[in-house]
């Protein structure tokens, strides 16, 4: 699940109704919204299609902490070039094609994370990555097409951007740790104090077709989701 994000904002769907129309879709999610309480996800929809994902591929299988210092150190090597007051916010596409190699080692990138970023650039440019206000306008399915076009992007990935900063309502990341947990601890037979193993994860179709009565609030019912695996890990931390 993504890290938290900069000037966050509710949702743009109604998310009350849409946990109303869940519980009585589902009555088992239905206890679980009401076990979780009030949906709190927030998105940044102001980050620019090109600013999340270069988050997102520094982000990859990297501890928050370590992450978030790269990302700082790569705005910061920018700032002769986009400001004159105070730390760089933001960089454009060209920047990054740019830049020297040295810059992006400084700023410590991996070999793989600085090709990826440059081919974000590149494409960025060549307009496969969608401008904000076109991606606005774009079904969820296109916009997935368009990004995994992007070297380090894939669906995963764009199902992030979609739910975490474009606020779409009907998103379901069926390949999600933590949504297949959730997903096994609120409708199959693992414990809160069950080690997992692969074969008590559900499989994509088994997620899909439980899913079909979630429609069209599936990034509502895979947040609570989340948080069922977040109750779960907590509940087995405590001591006994």
């Amino acid at each position: 699940m993504p890290r938290p994000l900069r000037s966050p904002r509710s949702p743009r769907y109604d998310a009350h109704q849409a946990c109303i129309d869940l519980s009585v879709a589902d009555p088992k999610l239905g206890r679980l919204i009401e076990r979780v309480g009030p949906f709190t996800l927030r998105v940044a929809s102001a980050q620019s299609p090109f600013e999340a994902l270069v988050e997102s591929i520094i982000y990859q299988q990297l501890h928050g902490k370590a992450a978030a210092a790269i990302h700082r150190r790569l705005l910061e090597s920018f700032y002769p070039v986009t400001s004159n007051s105070g730390p760089a916010e933001h960089f454009a596409a060209q920047h990054l094609l740019d830049c020297p190699n040295e810059q992006l080692r400084a700023a410590g990138l991996s070999h793989n994370k600085s090709l990826a970023l440059r081919d974000l650039a590149a494409k960025t440019l060549d307009g496969t990555v969608p401008t904000l206000a076109r991606i606005r306008r774009m079904p969820d399915e296109a916009i997935i097409e368009h990004l995994v076009q992007v070297r380090g992007i894939g669906r995963w990935t764009v199902e992030m951007l979609l739910i975490f900063r474009l606020g779409r309502p009907n998103v379901l990341p069926v390949d999600d740790y933590g949504v297949r947990k959730g997903f096994a601890l609120t409708f199959g037979k693992l414990k809160p104090a069950d080690k997992v193993t692969p074969a008590d994860l559900p499989k994509p179709d088994v997620m899909r077709r439980r899913a079909k009565c979630w429609q069209p609030w599936c990034s509502v019912a895979s947040w609570y989701l989340w948080r069922a695996a977040d109750l779960a890990t907590k509940k087995a931390d405590t001591p006994k």
